[in-house]
């Protein structure tokens, strides 16, 4: 009984097919479907679904304005050999994350593709740039929009269509490809939106489809200060690895860079590959700048690259930190074996500071704890361990700064 049951589970990753849709020929083609990273968040830890064979998600969006066809199909349910035994609510996980007026029906979804012409990016146009695409053989072209969420329709009277409603349709998406996703309170007039097109032709019209976006919440810092803070960022599968995130990112810094009201710019739980975008980017602003030019960089860390970075960039000096000791690495010859050495122990001295904080506080606790509390603890000071803990967190650091200083030789 366990064993045939068992034949009735499915990876929810596998089963669910996502699509951005421009021409009615891409339903029919596999190429153009990609799947989730995650589904955890409506599937469970195990991200299965329990109560059929074969089973099939369709998730399908228009490329532009994202109107969604979702169906869902199996082979088999479990509830056809088997009696008391339910299967898994698939489809009413999936409706409580999508916004109403979807499709059910493929012609339908299909004629909603003729719309496309009428979908317009929304917001304020902040940067135009171009990649060059190696199998078409040409530039594409792209465009970064800051969006008003606060300008509402109504979504459920079909001759209406807003940012707000757009919003609902692309933020599904953040469920399936960042890890801990939430939505967001879209009532909160604090909320920044960024939004990246792409611009393209279709039988003689120029049409928008959607690439990605980065929300931003400005928290306030005392006394008439705000801090901008990235809360979710998202490039979409078919148009990763060509450099819209760097796009996105830097056009973002550029936009609060002419803001006086703005403090400095930071994360909100950054991911690892949120955190070398980042790098990039920000390298790639302050190289330019006369604080971090080749001669002051054997200098040190100093208060003027702070400032100069904070003042031109809205960088904070934690971040500009790592852009100078990237920037250092650059111009410092390595097989040079005193050059390597400074650079080292400049960088090992950061890296340890934490640890020499964490060896204050602990002399502190000796003084008041209890033999038995202090053996518990003294395996903390371990100095050979603290060494060898110290050597791994440089290698892997060098590791991630000389991508990065690849990247930009590669610009």
């Amino acid at each position: 009984m366990e064993k045939k049951l068992a034949e009735y589970k499915c990876d929810t990753n596998e089963a669910i097919s996502l699509k951005l849709v421009r021409f009615a020929d891409d339903l029919e083609d596999e190429s153009t479907t990609f799947h989730p990273e995650y589904s955890h968040q409506l599937y469970g830890d195990d991200e299965v679904a329990f109560g059929y064979k074969g089973l099939q998600i369709q998730l399908y969006y228009s490329a532009g304005n994202l109107s969604t066809l979702f169906k869902v199909k199996y082979s088999a349910r479990v509830t056809e050999k088997f009696d008391c035994v339910e299967p898994d609510d698939v489809e009413g996980k999936i409706r409580e994350i999508i916004p109403a007026g979807f499709s059910c029906n493929t012609d339908d979804f299909t004629s909603l593709l003729e719309k496309e012409t009428n979908f317009k990016p929304f917001g304020t146009l902040l940067h135009t740039y171009n990649v060059h695409n190696v199998e078409e053989g040409e530039d594409f072209t792209y465009q970064i929009h800051k969006g008003d969420l606060l300008i509402y329709h109504d979504f459920d009277c079909p001759c209406t269509f807003s940012m707000c409603c757009y919003h609902k349709r692309l933020q599904t998406f953040l469920m399936w490809f960042i890890e801990t996703a939430s939505f967001i309170d879209v009532d909160d007039d604090r909320w920044d939106f960024f939004l990246v097109f792409e611009k393209y032709n279709k039988d003689g019209e120029t049409l928008f489809a959607t690439v990605g976006y980065m929300t931003v919440y400005n928290y306030y810092v005392y006394p008439d200060k705000t801090r901008p803070r990235v809360s979710q960022m998202l490039i979409l599968p078919p148009f990763q690895g060509e450099g819209h995130g760097a796009q996105l990112l830097e056009a973002v810094h550029m936009f609060y860079c002419n803001l006086h009201k703005v403090q400095d710019i930071t994360a909100e739980d950054p991911s690892e590959n949120y955190v070398k975008l980042r790098d990039y980017v920000l390298v790639k602003l302050c190289q330019t700048l006369p604080s971090f030019s080749t001669d002051k960089l054997p200098l040190g860390f100093s208060d003027d690259m702070s400032t100069e970075a904070r003042e031109k960039f809205k960088i904070n000096k934690k971040h500009a930190r790592r852009v100078y000791e990237i920037l250092r690495l650059r111009v410092t010859d390595m097989s040079d074996e005193t050059k390597a050495r400074d650079y080292r122990l400049e960088v090992k001295k950061r890296l340890f500071a934490p640890t020499k904080k964490n060896q204050r506080e602990m002399t502190k606790m000796m003084k008041c704890l209890r033999p038995e509390e202090l053996a518990s603890h003294i395996s903390q000071m371990d100095t050979a361990l603290q060494q060898e803990e110290l050597e791994k967190s440089y290698q892997e650091l060098l590791a991630e700064y000389r991508r990065v200083i690849e990247r930009l030789a590669q610009a």
